[in-house]
C-alpha cells in the first residue's frame, strides 16, 4: 500500500541556513511501500546522504503532486529549478517553527493539556506536515 513519509536532512539543513533559506527544511514524498520509502531516502535525494525518515502514514493516491500543492498552500515549497544543488527534488518545503508551534498549542489546549512547556521537535513537524498534506 502506498505511503507518504516526511523525511529530514541535516547536511539539507546547514545548506539551507547558507543560502538564505533557513534551517527547517524538510521532504514529503510518496512511496509503493515502506522499503521503497527507505531506498528514496538511501539513494541520496538532492544530494545529501543523511536523510533520516521521521514520519510515515499509509495512504491511497499514489501522486505526489495533490498532497504536495494542499501542504504548499499553508507552507513555501522550494522550487528545485532555482537552486542546482537540489537537482529537480520535487517535495522540499521550508517550514516556518512558528507555525508549527502555533498548530500544537491549540492542539493541546483544546485537549486540556499543559501548553507552558511546548519544544517543536522535527517528529512535530513530521505529523504538523502530513495533517496539512492529508486534510
Amino acid at each position: 500500500m502506498p505511503v507518504i513519509f516526511v523525511a529530514h536532512s541535516k547536511q539539507i539543513a546547514l545548506w539551507g541556513s547558507d543560502v538564505g533559506l533557513g534551517k527547517s527544511l524538510f521532504l514529503l514524498g510518496i512511496a509503493e511501500d515502506d522499503q521503497q520509502a527507505a531506498d528514496f531516502v538511501a539513494g541520496r535525494p538532492c544530494g545529501a546522504d543523511d536523510w533520516l525518515l521521521l514520519k510515515k502514514q499509509e495512504i491511497e493516491q499514489t501522486d505526489p503532486e495533490p498532497l504536495q500543492a494542499k501542504l504548499a498552500r499553508k507552507e513555501k515549497r522550494v522550487d528545485p529549478t532555482l537552486y542546482p544543488r537540489l537537482r529537480n527534488c520535487m517535495g522540499l518545503f521550508k517550514i516556518k517553527p512558528e507555525n508549527v508551534e502555533n498548530h500544537l498549542l491549540v492542539k493541546k489546549a483544546l485537549e486540556g493539556m499543559d501548553t507552558s512547556t511546548l519544544k517543536v521537535k522535527p517528529a512535530d513537524i513530521a505529523v504538523y506536515m502530513l495533517h496539512n498534506a492529508l486534510k
